[in-house]
C-alpha cells in the first residue's frame, strides 16, 4: 500500500510542483543542487555507493527497467530465437516499435528496438518469449534482482510502464538501479547493444523494415560513456541510469524523479556533476597491507626444535593474494582490517591449515577476505618425546 501511495505522489508532483534544482545542505558544495529527487554514484566495479541522494528511497523507475529485460535475454535465449507477436505485446502504448499480431521477429533484434529506442511492445513481446507470460517474467525479474544484491526492487512490467500487482507498485531505489547496471556492464553482449548507434532489421519474412538510433545522448556528451538507458513516465518523471570509464575508474549514474515535462534535459545535468566528482575526489589506492600476524600456541604440540619448552608455538600468516587489492577511495578514507583467527591450537598442525581469516573494510563495505594459514607444521607429543624432554631437563639441572 505505501509503494502505491509513492506512485501516487509522484504522479501529483508532476502537475502541481514545480521543478527546481532539489538541494542537499548535507551534501558536497558541487553536489548540492541535483534536481533528481533520488541519485547515485556508485564505483561500477565494486558496487560501493560513493555519493547518495535519498538513493535508498524506493520509487517508480520508468523505462529503465529494460536494463534488466535486456540482460535476461541475453542470458536465457540465443539471439536467433523466433519471437511470435501476441495481441497485448502489439496492444502496448507509446513509445512502440508498432509490431503487429502473428508476426515473428528475431529475439535480437527486438533487444536491439527494446534498448536504442525504448520500445514497450517489443518489452513484452521479449518477456512473454522468455518468461511465458509478462506475469512469469516479472519473476524471473525479481529473482534475478535478488540475486545481484538488490534490496528494495520490485518488478511488475518488462517496459516499466507504472503497474502494482499484490506485492506492490513497479519500482525501485536508485542504489538497487546503479547495481543493475553495474551487473550488466560486466556483459560484452549488453555493452555492445548499448554501444550500437543506428540498427536495421526486418520481421522474419522480410516483409517489414525498421531502423533504431540509439537516445542514449550520453555517448556523445562525455568520454568514455560506456552504456545507459532513459526513462520517462507521468508517475516517475525523468528518470536515466548510465555508465562512464575514465582514468580506469568506471562510475554509474543513476537518477529518479530527475524533473518532468519540460525539463528532459536535468537528467544529462545531474549526471555529468556526479560523475565530474567522481573523477576530481575518488583515485585508486592501495587498499591492502599485508600484516604480520606472529605465532600461535599450539597445545600439546611438540616444539619444531624438539626442545624442552613448555609450550609449542606455530606461525601463521596470511595466504597471499594472487593481485593486490586497489579500490577508489577519497584522499580522507582509509581502510580497516579486521583479523580473526585462532590464538591457541591443538596438536597436531599441519602446513598450510586454516585457521581464520583477515577481512578489510572500507567503511561498513567489506572488501575482501583472506584466508590464515599455518605457516609450519607441529606434531603431537608422544611418549618418546616426554621421555627425552624430563631427561633433557634432569641433565641439564631444569628440575
Amino acid at each position: 500500500m505505501r509503494k502505491k501511495i509513492f506512485v501516487f505522489l509522484f504522479a501529483l508532483a508532476a502537475v502541481f510542483c514545480p521543478v527546481a534544482a532539489y538541494g542537499d545542505e548535507q551534501a558536497p558544495e558541487e553536489l548540492r543542487q541535483l534536481y533528481a529527487q533520488s541519485a547515485v554514484l556508485m564505483d561500477g566495479d565494486t558496487a560501493r555507493v560513493l555519493y547518495e541522494k535519498n538513493g535508498y528511497d524506493f520509487m517508480p523507475m520508468a523505462s529503465t527497467t529494460k536494463v534488466m529485460t535486456c540482460m535476461l535475454a541475453i542470458e536465457n535465449a540465443p539471439g536467433d530465437d523466433i519471437v511470435r507477436v501476441s495481441s497485448y505485446a502489439a496492444s502496448m502504448p507509446d513509445v512502440q516499435l508498432n509490431i503487429r499480431e502473428g508476426e515473428e521477429y528475431y529475439l535480437k533484434d527486438l533487444v536491439y528496438s527494446l534498448m536504442l529506442q525504448s520500445h514497450n511492445d517489443s518489452a513484452v513481446a521479449i518477456a512473454e518469449h522468455i518468461g511465458g507470460s509478462v506475469e512469469g517474467f516479472a519473476d524471473m525479474m525479481n529473482e534475478k534482482a535478488k540475486a545481484i544484491g538488490c534490496a528494495n526492487t520490485h518488478f511488475v512490467t518488462p517496459n516499466g510502464l507504472d503497474a502494482s500487482d499484490e506485492g506492490g507498485a513497479h519500482g525501485t531505489t536508485a542504489a538497487d538501479l546503479a547495481r543493475i547496471m553495474s551487473y550488466a556492464i560486466r556483459n560484452e553482449t549488453f555493452l555492445r547493444i548499448t554501444q550500437t548507434r543506428n540498427y536495421s532489421f526486418s520481421d522474419v519474412q522480410g516483409t517489414r523494415n525498421y531502423t533504431v538510433h540509439n537516445a542514449n545522448a550520453l555517448l556523445d556528451m562525455m568520454a568514455g560513456a560506456l552504456s545507459g538507458k532513459t526513462g520517462f513516465t507521468n508517475a516517475a518523471g525523468y528518470c536515466y541510469v548510465g555508465a562512464v570509464r575514465q582514468d580506469g575508474k568506471t562510475f554509474i549514474v543513476a537518477l529518479l524523479a530527475c524533473g518532468w515535462p519540460s525539463h528532459k534535459s536535468y537528467k544529462w545535468s545531474d549526471t555529468r556533476k556526479l560523475i565530474s566528482y567522481g573523477l576530481r575526489h575518488y583515485e585508486y589506492r592501495e587498499a591492502e597491507k599485508i600484516p604480520d600476524l606472529g605465532a600461535v600456541a599450539v597445545e600439546d604440540g611438540i616444539p619444531t626444535d624438539r626442545g624442552w619448552a613448555d609450550t609449542a608455538y606455530v606461525n601463521v600468516r596470511v595466504e597471499k593474494p594472487k593481485e593486490s587489492l586497489r579500490i577508489l577511495m577519497r584522499e580522507d578514507e582509509n581502510v580497516r582490517i579486521e583479523k580473526n583467527y585462532a590464538k591457541s591450537l591443538k596438536a597436531p598442525v599441519k602446513r598450510g591449515k586454516k585457521v581464520g581469516n583477515i577481512r578489510y573494510y572500507l567503511g561498513d563495505l567489506l572488501l575482501k577476505e583472506y584466508p590464515v594459514i599455518t605457516a609450519g607444521t607441529i606434531e603431537k607429543a608422544d611418549y618418546t618425546w616426554c621421555c627425552e624432554r624430563v631427561f633433557g631437563k634432569y641433565f641439564h639441572g631444569a628440575l
